[in-house]
């Protein structure tokens, strides 16, 4: 197993047990990430989503929270993998079951650099949101609404831990 491959192990077994500080050892400082709600530049804009989700999950739904993930590949520069994630949507209570694959870039240390996760926004927005994820999931509008609301919601979880 190439060193690579074990850090996305890492990284994916400390996300399964909500295990953020582990997560954090997986990431150079200069980390990019990007989804369909995030666009982060640096460790700390990317830890602090990583922490958001963990504290919200261990506080509104660790009950349900289950993180499943395979088909992890990686060489010296790149590497992906694929992960599911069971778990209550903080905002609306829903249960989602989101199915992401995500692709790496590492450094020449071995830490993440580029983590970019992709997914269904449609299959995930009908899930958490309901009739309006169903009926506007397709759509820029909703999209961007989400975008605008997952970073003021960072915005504001930053600050109240002193991140910011």
């Amino acid at each position: 197993m190439h060193t690579n491959e074990k850090t996305i192990n890492t990284f994916y077994s400390a996300f399964a047990q909500l295990d953020a500080e582990t997560m954090a050892t997986c990431y150079a400082d200069d980390v990019a990430f990007d989804d369909e709600a995030f666009s982060l530049r640096g460790k700390s804009q990317v830890m602090g989503m990583w922490r958001m989700l963990v504290d919200a999950t261990k506080d509104k739904g660790a009950d349900v929270w289950k993180l499943e993930y395979s088909g992890i590949q990686a060489d010296a520069t790149t590497g992906k993998a694929h992960w599911d994630a069971h778990y209550r949507f903080s905002a609306t209570g829903r249960m989602v079951l989101n199915r992401i694959d995500a692709q790496f870039t590492f450094n020449p240390q071995g830490l993440i650099a580029v983590h970019k996760d992709s997914f269904d926004f449609w299959a995930w927005s009908r899930q958490a949101l309901g009739a309006p994820g169903l009926v506007l999931g397709w759509t820029p509008l909703l999209r961007n609404k989400v975008r605008t609301t997952a970073a003021a919601n960072l915005k504001k979880y930053m600050a109240s831990k002193g991140l910011a």
